[in-house]
């Protein structure tokens, strides 16, 4: 393996592309069920499936490039897994919240505040170091 490369960071993009993937599922599962090709059709369930697949597509590209910057640049392994672990947590619970409701649920809010919060933490991660380089 290379060292360079964001190994730890690609774990939890990979347990994110899981989490992605079941997602996905629902939002066609509904579309089947419905028989709705685009849109929501007007029906809440799949409007909330396809709000928590879009929710995640928002929130996770940035903060796992972040994350995977932070271990390029050289952030100990231990910050980046509790890093990744947050972020996973983080869009459980959006994905939970959003799956029961539209509507501004505990869980929901877990999830956008613990993504907002592992992007804040890894973006000054990245900074610190170049602080060094730079």
């Amino acid at each position: 393996m290379i060292a360079n490369l964001p190994y730890v960071t690609a774990l939890y993009a990979a347990l994110i592309g899981l989490l992605a993937a079941l997602l996905t599922i629902n939002v066609i599962r509904g579309r089947t069920r419905f028989a709705v090709a685009a849109g929501d059709g007007g029906h809440a369930a799949l409007a909330q499936a396809i709000r928590a697949h879009a929710n995640l597509a928002e929130q996770a590209p940035l903060a796992l490039l972040l994350i995977g910057f932070a271990e390029a640049s050289g952030t100990p392994k231990t910050i980046v897994h509790v890093l990744g672990i947050v972020l996973v947590v983080a869009r459980l619970a959006s994905a939970i919240g959003l799956s029961a409701s539209l509507a501004d649920r505990l869980p929901r809010r877990i999830g956008a505040g613990l993504s907002v919060l592992v992007t804040i933490a890894a973006s000054l991660l990245i900074l610190a170091r170049l602080a060094n380089v730079i």
